[in-house]
């Protein structure tokens, strides 16, 4: 079965930086998509930005010029370096990742455990 664990959740005040990591493992031919979503205490789980294999983002706006993703295909991992931290960022973040099987046609979706990002202002 594909896992996905991430690392690197904490407390932080705001201005400050961290830096998230997920690394899947598994029966995995190809990972068509990693990404990062994030919910709040009484808020619905949103995108926060997601990378292709070949490196093509997408971001919220609400996390654009702070929030910079990145991926090592070779070792399955995608990061996600946090900048400029707002208290409203403050959510437990997820991992995400579109995973293709050796015997699969079409990719199936996985998710972390989530890991906690508070921003104290």
């Amino acid at each position: 079965q594909v896992q996905l664990v991430e690392s690197g959740g904490g407390l932080v005040q705001a201005g400050g930086s961290l830096r998230l990591s997920c690394a899947a493992s598994g029966p995995i031919f190809n990972i068509v998509t990693m990404g990062w979503y994030r919910q709040a205490p009484g808020k619905q789980r949103e995108l926060v930005t997601v990378i292709t294999s070949g490196g093509t983002t997408n971001s919220s706006d609400s996390v654009k010029g702070r929030f910079t993703i990145s991926r090592d295909n070779a070792k399955n991992t995608v990061y996600l370096q946090m900048n400029s931290l707002k208290p409203e960022d403050t959510a437990v973040y997820y991992c995400h990742a579109e995973v293709r099987g050796y015997d699969d046609y079409h990719p199936s979706n996985y998710w972390g455990q989530g890991t906690q990002v508070t921003v104290s202002s």
